[in-house]
């Protein structure tokens, strides 16, 4: 552990481990978005070229199955959720896998704004992933790939059966582009463009199996739909939302920069470059934390320990003993210490989820400036432990 007041030597040269928005690729800039269609339509040739090179882009990258539809959509992530929800559920009964904030927040809307009578509440606490073997796959499943403010991913798809009689949606946002989706598994896949590729906010991707897509074109729900939410028209889908013609005006700037990140991502070796990248950057957090005894890691099993949003907890005795408000004062000056030396932003806990750091190694980030990290995590906690020493 660095000595207190002995300030580490090297300084991570990016020092952006913020979990959304996210670092920007390595060697980005604002000249690299030189070529965007700005000041035209959306709907004009070149407007619509650019959306499609960017769905096209996204199959190329991502291996979506050519029978899928991948649409972009508004309001993120969250848009992209929303819409699934709104527009497929209410057919079956549905089961909601929770075990952090966004999950829960999925739960609240099915429950609570849709209302559905049918819908069962399967959740685990932080750290730790809900029995997988109690979900009914006659039913709808909903569920986050990868647990944003928790750290916790499924480790597979091999809980989901190929022959569901239910859709399965998942929310894979921060998953998406470094982890293995099993599309096969999958009927409704949703992410945001600010997460692993480190792109700008606001625009969501919708991406629809053949299954989901009939639900669409044979389910009505018995809600009305606000026209940001409609997929479909007169019974069939709406074709054009996954050909690039959006629902509402894209930022064709937003636009560029995805596409920058998307063929980023193919230089260094598509998928499965971004997946060892981001792998790489947690066996970094790993190698750290099994040497270090003021930490350890949120997630319970180490099989389902995000690569993307690393969450980790204070375990050191004397700091656990504290009152719970007392601890996140703890995590929080930590966290303050790093910022105003300029070495890591934005790296404490999601406010819902326990206190600790949250730590992001998507694929944009570089191993070396985690290397770097690790010895500025060791001095901020050695700073904060001598000043309760202090108060003693």
């Amino acid at each position: 552990m660095t000595a207190l007041n002995s300030k580490p030597d090297v300084r991570p040269a990016n020092p952006n481990f913020s979990s959304g928005p996210c670092s920007k690729r390595p060697g980005w800039s604002l000249e690299s978005l030189s070529d965007a269609v700005l000041g035209r339509s959306h709907r004009a040739k070149i407007g619509k070229a650019r959306l499609a090179e960017a769905i096209d882009l996204t199959r190329e990258v991502l291996k979506v199955p050519a029978d899928y539809r991948i649409g972009i959509v508004p309001a993120s992530d969250t848009g992209a959720v929303e819409m699934a929800l709104w527009s497929l559920l209410g057919a079956r009964p549905v089961d909601m896998l929770a075990w952090e904030s966004f999950g829960s927040g999925w739960v609240t809307d099915v429950m609570k704004q849709l209302k559905l009578e049918n819908a069962r509440k399967i959740e685990a606490p932080y750290g730790e992933l809900p029995d997988l073997s109690t979900v009914d796959f006659s039913h709808d499943v909903v569920f986050t790939w990868n647990g944003t403010t928790s750290g916790v991913r499924v480790p597979n798809g091999d809980w989901i059966p190929a022959d569901r009689e239910g859709l399965t949606i998942c929310d894979a946002t921060s998953a998406a582009f470094a982890q293995d989706l099993a599309f096969d598994k999958l009927d409704v896949v949703t992410f945001s463009w600010q997460k692993v590729l480190g792109g700008e906010a606001a625009h969501g991707m919708l991406i629809l199996s053949p299954r989901a897509v009939e639900r669409l074109e044979s389910y009505t729900p018995s809600w009305p739909l606000p026209k940001i939410f409609r997929l479909t028209k007169g019974g069939k889908l709406i074709e054009g939302v996954f050909k690039g013609e959006t629902i509402n005006t894209p930022s064709m700037l937003c636009v560029e920069d995805y596409i920058d990140a998307l063929k980023w991502a193919r230089s260094v070796g598509g998928l499965s470059g971004l997946i060892g990248r981001a792998d790489a950057n947690l066996k970094v957090l790993t190698d750290w934390v099994e040497k270090t005894d003021w930490v350890d890691f949120l997630a319970v099993d180490p099989a389902t320990r995000s690569n993307t949003s690393v969450c980790l907890k204070v375990v050191d005795p004397q700091v656990s003993a504290l009152a719970a408000d007392e601890q996140a004062a703890f995590a929080k000056a930590m966290v303050s210490a790093l910022d105003a030396e300029g070495v890591a932003y934005d790296i404490g806990a999601y406010r819902d989820a326990p206190s600790g750091l949250r730590i992001w190694a998507g694929a944009t980030i570089e191993s070396s400036d985690l290397v770097a990290l690790t010895a500025w995590l060791d001095w901020a906690f050695a700073a904060r432990k001598a000043e309760l020493a202090k108060a003693a």
